[in-house]
């Protein structure tokens, strides 16, 4: 493997996947920036299904991946992070397709400053050429921390969304997350930024519309976040929502640690799952569903099938707002819907069991499909599906 640099350019001389010698590439192209690096592979995988490679970030942020082919037709899809401890598959573009003389990109893959050892992964006789990262998203570094008391009689309000404006969201609140690259599970939607028909202020609420275009049955939907605005540690965080109950809808408001960077910061970062529920544990005639509360830690995770969560069955979540909360102490987490405590965790012995003591960020999102979205499928009637969240408020104790 070599790098060649040129001013602030850096093109990635690739390595075989079965062998130790590196392809030289000239540098010619004086426009390009670190904003954008060029990868480009030799003929040798044309016949293998994996070839490993290696790029430089310099700016952390999400990412336009474009593949481009020569020969054949298949699927691909990259791998970061191959050398990781943790022995995990870091997915950060899902599937992507390729026909011969062609191209394939996915946007808002999570990349952070450094060297990433990647792998792409193909259908054997299909020549890949070349692939192109591009930044399309700078992260926002979050400057302010709200450190929430819990010593106290009762809760007072701190911090609050109560959307009572018109539009699109308070940009001085909220910032968006943008892309289709699956989101590590697979899932269906691109998220879009300042588009109203995704996510909207109206009536007291906020609208987060999950829509398919009828022409290519594609999903644009939105993800908001409080990172590079605001982030928050300890106290009591509450949604009042109602949820869509079609089958492959996935609705969730939650908390994900501010160290968030690329996928190898979670599940370290911590995770409050508070408001989580798929459309298909949720009846279309009563509206009787579930509600999911979970924490992910190093230690406790879904991918190792041992996270740690609680679950409780709720009547008319789409007809009817119900209130979703955690009480966040400095040992243990509990959560509450209308008022009815029914999850606690509490495992704290160390930083892979307790992340928590680092500040986290809300968001608020409406995915299609994906691993538990679409367990049991998407319906293919459904052309839009709406989650509408009345307010968010932060409180600490007094």
């Amino acid at each position: 493997m070599k790098e060649i640099i040129f001013g602030s350019i850096v093109w990635l001389a690739m390595v075989g996947c079965n062998t130790n010698k590196a392809l030289e590439i000239d540098v010619q192209n004086e426009d390009l920036s670190e904003k954008r690096i060029v990868v480009v592979f030799d003929s040798s995988n044309l016949k293998s299904e994996t070839q490993n490679f290696i790029a430089t970030i310099h700016i952390t942020g999400r990412y336009k991946i474009c593949v481009f082919g020569s020969k054949g037709r298949g699927e691909l899809w990259i791998e970061d992070y191959i050398d990781n401890k943790d022995q995990r598959e870091y997915n950060v573009t899902g599937s992507l397709k390729i026909e011969e003389n062609s191209s394939d990109c996915i946007d808002g893959s999570p990349l952070a400053t450094g060297e990433h050892k990647m792998r792409l992964h193909k259908s054997i006789n299909v020549q890949i050429d070349s692939l192109v990262l591009e930044l399309i998203q700078t992260i926002q570094v979050t400057k302010d921390t709200l450190i929430q008391n819990t010593q106290g009689e009762k809760w007072e309000l701190v911090w609050s969304d109560e959307f009572e404006s018109t539009g699109l969201p308070d940009t001085t609140k909220w910032s968006y997350n943008i892309g289709n690259w699956g989101w590590g599970n697979n899932e269906l939607q691109y998220y879009t930024t300042d588009k109203l028909e995704n996510a909207k202020i109206e009536d007291g609420n906020l609208v987060i519309t999950a829509i398919k275009d009828l022409k290519d049955s594609t999903w644009t939907s939105a993800r908001l976040t409080t990172q590079g605005k605001v982030a928050f540690k300890y106290g009591k965080v509450e949604f009042r929502a109602k949820v869509p109950l079609a089958r492959g809808t996935w609705a969730a408001g939650w908390l994900l640690g501010d160290a968030y960077r690329d996928e190898i910061s979670w599940p370290y970062c911590g995770e409050i799952d508070v408001l989580e529920c798929v459309g298909y544990e949720i009846n279309d005639t009563t509206e009787k569903g579930i509600n999911h509360a979970t924490c992910h830690t190093r230690a406790y995770y879904f991918k190792q099938n041992n996270q740690i969560g609680s679950e409780i069955e709720m009547d008319s979540m789409n007809m009817k707002f119900h209130t979703y909360s955690v009480e966040w102490y400095p040992n243990e987490i509990k959560g509450f819907v209308d008022g009815v405590h029914y999850y606690t965790y509490d495992k704290n012995a160390n930083d892979q069991e307790w992340p928590f003591h680092q500040s986290q960020n809300i968001i608020l999102n409406l995915a299609i499909g994906g691993g538990w979205g679409g367990l049991k499928g998407v319906d293919q009637s459904m052309v839009s599906q709406e989650y509408i969240i009345d307010y968010v408020r932060v409180f600490e104790k007094r």
